[in-house]
C-alpha cells in the first residue's frame, strides 16, 4: 500500500481561471444562486506556501516573488500548502492605482522591490483557495472554497484580505453603482456551484469600454514611437497596440522626452504579440506612463487602440 503523500497538492505554474466581459450584469437562472465580486485592477497573482518559503506566480506562469517582499512576508503564516488566487493592488488617494502596481510587479532588481514595497505598500485581495495542507481544493463548488478562504485570512488581517463577496443582486447592483470612485471598475460574477477551472467560466461586467493599460515599451523612435508595448490590468504578459493616432504620438514625444534616461537596451530586444499573433520586438521603458486604451474586435483577434496618454492628477 502506498502511503499517503504529504507533498503539498498544487505547485507553480498553475493555469488560472479568466472571465468574459458581458454587457450587464447578469442574474441567477431559476434555482441557481450567483455570487458576486468588485472587480480589483490590479497585477493577477497566485501565493504559494511551500514548505519554508513563498512563491509568486503571475497569470502568465512567471514566477514573480522577488517584486514583493513584503507580500512574501504576509503570507509566510499561511499553513504550508496553501495556494491563493488574486490581485496585488496599490492604493493612493484613497483609490487604487494600477501603475504604481505594474511598477512593484515589474521591479528588476531586489533592492528597487524593497524600495518599492515601502514606497508603494501592496495589498493582495484574495478571491480563492485552490488548496491548503495536501488537499487540492479545485474541484469543491465555489460556496464551499470561499467559506474556507474567510476562514483562513480573518485572523490575519491585511494585507492579505479576501475580497468582498454578495449573493444579493441588489447589493451587487449598489457596489457596481457606487465602488467606481474608488477605482474598482465593476464586478466579477460567480457561480455558487461551480469549481475553478481554467478558462473563461466566470463572467465581469465593467462601467466602461476603455481601460488603463500601462506602458513598458516603444516600437519604432524612442521619442516618435509607432506603436507601444502596453500591460493590462490583471495581466503580466506584454502586447503591441494598434498603431498610434498623430494626436497620442504627439502627447507621447513630450512624456517620453520627460522620463529619465534609458538604461543601454538589453542585446537582443524583447518581444510581443500583436494583433494577428506576430511577434513584434520593443525597447523597454520604465512603466512609468499610463494611456486609456480600447480593445475593439473579437476576443481572439482584439485590437488594443490607444485612446490618450493619462496626465496624474
Amino acid at each position: 500500500m502506498t502511503p499517503p503523500s504529504h507533498e503539498p497538492p498544487l505547485q507553480p505554474p498553475v493555469e488560472v481561471a479568466l472571465a468574459r466581459v458581458v454587457p450587464v450584469l447578469p442574474a441567477a437562472p431559476p434555482g441557481r444562486r450567483l455570487a458576486y465580486e468588485p472587480k480589483f485592477d490590479g497585477h493577477r497573482l497566485l501565493i504559494f506556501r511551500l514548505g519554508d518559503t513563498v512563491r509568486m506566480q503571475a497569470r502568465s506562469g512567471r514566477i514573480v516573488t522577488r517584486a514583493f517582499p513584503d507580500l512574501a512576508a504576509a503570507a509566510r503564516p499561511l499553513p504550508p500548502g496553501t495556494v491563493l488566487d488574486g490581485e496585488v493592488v496599490v492604493w493612493a488617494g484613497g483609490r487604487t492605482d494600477f501603475a504604481g502596481v505594474q511598477k512593484r510587479a515589474f521591479a528588476a532588481s531586489e533592492s528597487r522591490a524593497g524600495r518599492l514595497a515601502r514606497e508603494l505598500p501592496a495589498s493582495y485581495a484574495a478571491f480563492d483557495l485552490l488548496a491548503i495542507g495536501t488537499e487540492d481544493l479545485r474541484s469543491l463548488p465555489y460556496e464551499q472554497r470561499r467559506a474556507r478562504l474567510t476562514a483562513l485570512l480573518e485572523p490575519l488581517g491585511p494585507p492579505l484580505q479576501a475580497v468582498p463577496m454578495t449573493t444579493d443582486p441588489e447589493v451587487a447592483a449598489t457596489w457596481y453603482a457606487s465602488l467606481l470612485e474608488i477605482g474598482i471598475e465593476g464586478l466579477v460574477i460567480k457561480e455558487l456551484d461551480e469549481p475553478y477551472r481554467p478558462g473563461r467560466h466566470w463572467r465581469k461586467v465593467r462601467h466602461s469600454e476603455t481601460r488603463d493599460a500601462v506602458v513598458i515599451g516603444v516600437v519604432g523612435p524612442r521619442l516618435r514611437p509607432r506603436a507601444l508595448a502596453l500591460v493590462l490590468p490583471g495581466d503580466d504578459a506584454p502586447l503591441i497596440s494598434s498603431p498610434l493616432s498623430t494626436a497620442v504620438r504627439a502627447q507621447l514625444s513630450t512624456a517620453l522626452r520627460d522620463l529619465p534616461d534609458p538604461e543601454p537596451p538589453p542585446a537582443e530586444l524583447p518581444t510581443a504579440l500583436d494583433r494577428v499573433g506576430a511577434e513584434i520586438a520593443y525597447r523597454p521603458i520604465a512603466p512609468d506612463l499610463t494611456v486609456e486604451v480600447r480593445q475593439e474586435g473579437t476576443v481572439r483577434h482584439s485590437a488594443t487602440r490607444v485612446m490618450r496618454l493619462r496626465i496624474p492628477d
